[in-house]
Order: structure tokens, then sequence, then C-alpha cells
């Protein structure tokens, strides 16, 4: 077996120094561009990937890299780095402080390590296969909320909400009045470690990257809670869809999935 705790030294380090530098970039002049109408990326973005790229190879030369931007490799089975330098670009790009740097580790094709860090709160959350999750060195539980109807949940929208139906609007409708609350904070890996932090009780989204959710979900699940995908299986980050919750209202979160699935497919039929 690989040794991961090397590996986790230097993920953690690199993590957390992609933060400082989003922070010392933040609220300063920076170049905007966009992948899509709505998608956008900085020269920020591609800063914090060029420094955790150049530092994991640099340590780890026969390692693969996936990342959002410019570095990704084919995927294999062996030792892959999973990497979003800015989680939360369009929150960035506005000046709003949500935003976070995700990296998880996948080993034959398990995700075996990640971190995320929050460099505006100061709040870096990792977990390791096996050995829990934590933050700043804090072990982390999921919340013990039993029902839906009690529960606040997370969620967020695709990039290509004005041109595709499969938006998510549906959804996060049905949700809104069965719930407590809904929020839509704009980075998915945050919103993951909220729910391992017990902040949230859960979480949904669909049209994901891998990106968005290696870290967060390994997180996630070493805090105790569940994660699968919309049917209940256990979710892939390559299947672009994820519900993440507590375990104790997983089943109901599906359930509200499953009749708005079914709805739209009466409504096609």
């Amino acid at each position: 077996m690989p040794d991961i705790n090397d590996f986790a030294r230097i993920g953690m380090e690199v993590t957390a120094e992609a933060g400082r530098l989003l922070l010392e970039r933040f609220h300063t002049e920076f170049t905007i561009s966009h992948k899509g109408t709505v998608n956008l990326v900085t020269d920020v973005d591609l800063a914090a990937e060029e420094l955790i790229v150049s530092t994991i190879r640099k340590a780890f030369p026969d390692h693969c890299i996936l990342a959002e931007e410019r570095h990704s490799q084919n995927r294999g089975k062996g030792i892959v780095w999973v990497i979003d330098p800015l989680d939360g670009t369009t929150n960035y790009a506005h000046g709003y402080p949500v935003f976070s740097v995700s990296i998880g580790l996948e080993i034959e094709g398990e995700v075996e390590w990640g971190a995320v860090f929050d460099p505006t709160r100061n709040e870096l959350f990792s977990a390791r296969r096996g050995f829990g999750a934590t933050c700043n060195g804090i072990p982390l539980g999921v919340s013990q909320t039993p029902s839906l109807g009690a529960s606040l949940l997370a969620t967020g929208f695709p990039y290509d909400i004005q041109t595709d139906s499969r938006n998510n609007l549906d959804n996060f409708c049905a949700f809104a009045v069965r719930t407590q609350g809904i929020r839509r904070a704009g980075s998915a890996a945050i919103d993951l470690c909220y729910v391992a932090a017990g902040r949230f009780d859960g979480f949904w989204e669909l049209k994901l990257n891998p990106w968005d959710c290696a870290a967060g979900s390994l997180i996630v699940k070493e805090a105790g809670g569940t994660v699968t995908n919309f049917s209940g299986r256990p979710a892939s980050i390559y299947e672009r869809e994820i519900v993440a919750s507590n375990g104790l209202i997983h089943a109901e979160m599906l359930d509200v999935l499953t009749k708005i699935r079914d709805s739209k497919s009466e409504i096609r039929d």
C-alpha cells in the first residue's frame, strides 16, 4: 500500500497554501473570463491550480492529476489527485466570501484522503478513509436531526440552468415546502463539509464534476454520514449526482427525489 501519510502531509500543506493565495488575491484586480454563459474562470483559479499541481508533481512525479482547469491527465487506476483550485469562482468574482480549495486523493478507484480549505473562515476540513474526519484537527460528526421536516438542507444549481430543464429547480421547490430551510452557498465542497460538521443535515446536487465532491464526499462519510446517488446506490464522484446526509433523513430525501423523477417520467409518457 502506498504511504498515504506522506501523501496527506503534502496534500494538507498545499491545500492551505493555495487557500492563502486565494485570500491574498481576493478583492484585488484579477482577470475574469467565461467558459460558458454563467461559468467563470479567473486568473486566480489558474494560479492556484498551477501552485497545487507543480507541488504535487515535484513530490510525486508518477501520480496522475485530474483538475478543473488545465492540468488533467487521463484517469487511470493508479494514484490520482482530484483538484478544484477554487470552488466557488462565481462567488469569488463577485466579492462574495464563500469559496474553497478542494483536493481529493484517489487510489485504485477509491478516494482515500481529502481536504477542503475555506480561507475566509480559516477552516481546514480533512478526512482519511477509515480514520474519521476533522476540522482544524477537531473531530467532526454529522447532526442528529431525525426528520426531513426539522432539517436544514443545502443545494446548488448547474451552469446550464438557463438552457436545460434538468436544472434542479423542481427538486428545490419540492424540498422547500418539506424542510425548515434550504441554503445555496455556491461551493459544493463547503456544503458537503457543513453536512459533515452538522451545520447542514443534508445536501443534494446534480451535474457535479469529480473535483467538486471528491474530498467532501469522503469527509461526510468519515463524519458518520451517508452519501449516495439519487437512486440510493453508493455514490461515485464520476456519476454527476449526489445526496449526502446525516443518515437519519436520507430515506426521506431519496423519497422526494424519486417522486419528482417519477412525476417527470409520467409527463413524458
